[in-house]
């Protein structure tokens, strides 16, 4: 054993597993282009925008995705880069696809957060920066189109703090912005790095590297940047904070990288201090014990199902991210939800829409499991004789509600089916109204479009056309108090009460005033907002 142990170990510390957060269109698919770009995994970047060019993104790879120019589901992609092995969750930036985002970063050790520069901190970034907090990883900023018009980088930072809570630090600072972007000073290596070339972002740039007291470069500059680089610098040093790399890996402070992903400047430092700065898997908490990445013995949870991914072979995988051991394809776990043992046959790592055949993978990784309908959200796969479960995976509450029907009520049947694996899937949360039952069922969303994804494919895959019937209901909140009869409460008139699929009593109500007006009348009555799969009453 001490040949395997010593492997793990060495196999853990390259991995780097990391999603990239972001508002919708700041870039973010762009930049996961581009990185795989550096990575060597592609020779050629073809921009999301390129649609008549029929060059989709690398990432993008479900139908409604190519049509609409966004990422609607997480991909995962691996790639090797100066030793390192790594994983990137690009999630969905778009603001309605934001669920499955929220579940992705439980997958992740760390996460980039993408800011437009012209536009700073906004809505949707706010929201997963706060999933991230709530994990407690390392999260690092990455201040993208300085190639346009941008805010100042100073007021960048001041916006970070008082927006985020949270202190950054520039590990570059930008020289020329809008719409003049020449290049980055690294302020580790004290040093102008100015970039050149790149054929429109399609292949990697050069750049050309001195220092800022170097008369050639001060030439190439310009007295007007150059000057105003130097006193950048000098204020930073003296009124910026330290750099700490315990707070970072703590999520105090957030390391700050400023560059264009359009047309790959500063993409490569980046990419170089990231991975030099961001965790290795690192201890997961289970019950019944917490799990060492570098244990001999195999352990993984479900983040994600997702169906028709090949829509000719109408499969449907389980994404797994292993936890400890070593992964063998072929080998037997214990599925810990079902109370049975597993053979893990068919498992498949990913580049986007393109899939291979692992043969082992090690904590860290993310593998997909052929699934004929054993896997859940949330579900613990693990060798050995210890008996530990991965906390539930937790559920956000939806923020947008309709009423939904099959428009033939011959086609009850794959209605019903379809909204199982969609909700299997976690893309939708479905709930029923108590003492109505299901024949109209409610369908709850994190963002308004997520209907138009739902529709187009129970139309695509099911053969169901559906009717509609949008709900003013804004948010959901599920009942703590064991034995009370939801029934007995006194709520206004505008919410109501249902059921989630696993039974739990949940209310809707239009607005957080109804949810105050509930727990004023109802005194001891415990409201949640967030859930996880094994919350039971």
């Amino acid at each position: 054993m001490p040949d395997l142990k010593a492997e793990i170990k060495k196999e853990v510390s390259r991995r780097k597993t990391f999603a990239i957060i972001s508002h919708p269109d700041a870039g973010k698919t762009t930049l996961t282009e581009k990185l795989l770009l550096y990575g060597g995994a592609i020779r050629m970047a073809g921009s999301v925008k390129s649609r008549k060019a029929n060059k989709f993104a690398v990432s993008d790879w479900m139908e409604i995705e190519k049509q609409r120019g966004i990422s609607v589901t997480s991909s995962v992609m691996q790639f090797e880069y100066n030793n390192y092995c790594i994983n990137i969750l690009d999630t969905p930036g778009h603001q309605d696809f934001s669920e499955d985002t929220y579940r992705t970063l439980v997958a992740a050790d760390s996460a980039v957060m993408l800011i437009d520069g012209a536009k700073g901190i906004e809505a949707q970034t706010i929201k997963l920066f706060h999933v991230c907090k709530l994990r407690g990883i390392p999260i690092f900023t990455f201040v993208n189109k300085m190639d346009r018009a941008s805010k100042d980088p100073f007021e960048l930072m001041e916006e970070i703090e008082r927006v985020l809570g949270i202190r950054s630090y520039p590990m570059n600072w930008p020289i020329g912005i809008d719409g003049d972007f020449k290049g980055v000073y690294n302020r580790k290596l004290k040093q102008i790095e100015l970039f050149t070339g790149g054929e429109h972002g399609q292949t990697q740039v050069s750049s050309q590297v001195g220092k800022v007291d170097d008369p050639v470069f001060a030439d190439l500059l310009g007295s007007h940047y150059h000057d105003k680089l130097c006193e950048d610098i000098e204020l930073l040093d003296m009124a910026g904070d330290e750099f700490d790399k315990k707070k970072v890996r703590n999520g105090e402070l957030t390391p700050m990288f400023f560059g264009s992903a359009m047309t790959n400047f500063g993409v490569q430092p980046f990419l170089e201090e990231f991975l030099e700065l961001a965790p290795s898997p690192g201890v997961v908490e289970a019950i019944g014990g917490d799990v060492d990445p570098e244990s001999d013995k195999f352990s993984g949870f479900i983040f994600k199902i997702q169906a028709n991914m090949n829509p000719t072979h109408r499969d449907r995988l389980a994404f797994l991210r292993i936890c400890s051991g070593k992964f063998t394809k072929g080998m037997s776990v214990k599925h810990v939800n079902a109370g049975k043992e597993v053979r893990l046959s068919q498992p498949q790592q990913f580049m986007a829409q393109e899939r291979t055949i692992v043969e082992e993978a090690y904590a860290g990784d993310i593998i997909g499991l052929f699934d004929p309908g054993i896997f859940n959200i949330g579900d613990t796969l693990f060798e050995g004789n210890d008996n530990i479960k991965f906390k539930g995976i937790p559920i956000f509450p939806a923020e947008f509600f309709s009423r939904i029907t099959p428009a033939d009520t011959m086609k009850r049947k794959q209605f019903i089916k379809g909204i199982n694996q969609l909700s299997e899937e976690g893309a939708i949360q479905v709930f029923k109204q108590i003492d109505i039952g299901i024949e109209a069922l409610i369908v709850g969303v994190v963002g308004a479009l997520q209907f138009e994804v739902l529709e187009y494919r129970l139309k695509n895959e099911y053969g169901v056309q559906l009717r509609v019937q949008n709900l003013p209901f804004r948010h959901a909140r599920w009942i703590k108090n064991e034995g009370l009869d939801p029934r007995k409460l006194n709520l206004p008139s505008t919410a109501i009460i249902v059921e989630d699929k696993l039974g739990r009593n949940s209310i809707l109500f239009e607005n957080e005033w109804s949810i105050r007006m509930t727990e004023e009348r109802n005194k001891g009555l415990e409201l949640i907002d967030i859930a996880t799969q094994d919350f039971k009453l």
